[in-house]
């Protein structure tokens, strides 16, 4: 088996054994989020903004689930290390989360694998003053190996409500390249899907079992009648849609 596949099905089954309860609580709480009609966001920085993309707007993906983007941490911005510049700017996070609604009792989920960086401890704080819940998508042992860049000390993992481990390499590469100390292949965005689309599936199947309203979920627009399904389905949740179409 090659090295990278081997490495993503030990983090899996890792994930899967030590991350059991703490997923539990995150499927509990975006159950419960649809179910009271609260509003769930998604933010990340940079290549920890893919999760976010990976939560909106697609098929089998939940309705729900409103990402938050940032122009300036986007990877198509230029020059690209001024993503850099920007995650390490404090304010900047302050700044994205006041353009949010976030209501008491909202869902924040929140994607940093170093949980350091000024731009998510702003965002969490902001979040929090305001009542919302966040879930944490992080890398403990990287985490705790470094310091907070933020002017507070704290790193994502001490300000979230329920905190989900993705196991991965401290630096996030894992695949070893001979004759050189530097490592190949990050696995947080291979991880970190896993985790939150099991999230999303077993969420689902929670709301099919207990709520009187339809699943939440995407068809496919490239199936037939699947744009009429959808447009049935965004009618239904408008008041949890913070995105346009």
């Amino acid at each position: 088996m090659f090295q990278y596949f081997q490495k993503i099905r030990d983090l899996i089954t890792t994930v899967n054994d030590e991350e059991h309860e703490n997923i539990r609580k995150a499927i509990r709480a975006i159950v419960d989020a649809n179910v009271e009609k609260s509003s769930i966001y998604i933010f990340g920085a940079s290549h920890a903004g893919i999760l976010s993309e990976e939560m909106y707007y697609r098929a089998g993906g939940m309705i729900t689930i409103n990402a938050i983007f940032a122009r300036e941490v986007m990877l198509d911005r230029k020059p690209i290390t001024f993503t850099s510049t920007m995650e390490r700017l404090e304010g900047y996070g302050t700044a994205i989360a006041s353009t949010v609604a976030f209501r008491h009792g909202d869902i924040l989920i929140l994607h940093s694998v170093s949980g350091r960086n000024p731009i998510i401890i702003d965002m969490a704080l902001a979040a929090k003053s305001k009542g919302v819940k966040i879930i944490a998508l992080t890398n403990l042992a990287y985490s705790r190996s470094v310091s907070s860049r933020h002017s507070s000390g704290k790193r994502l993992f001490e300000l979230a409500d329920i905190v989900i481990d993705n196991h991965g390499d401290i630096g996030d590469a894992a695949c070893d390249v001979p004759g050189t100390e530097q490592r190949v292949g990050p696995t947080s965005t291979v991880i970190g899907a896993a985790i939150l689309d099991t999230i999303v599936v077993e969420a689902s199947r929670m709301i099919s079992q207990q709520a009187a309203s339809k699943v939440p979920v995407f068809y496919s627009a490239n199936l037939e009648g699947g744009d009429e399904k959808n447009k049935e389905l965004v009618e239904e949740f408008q008041d949890m849609i913070h995105y346009e179409f």
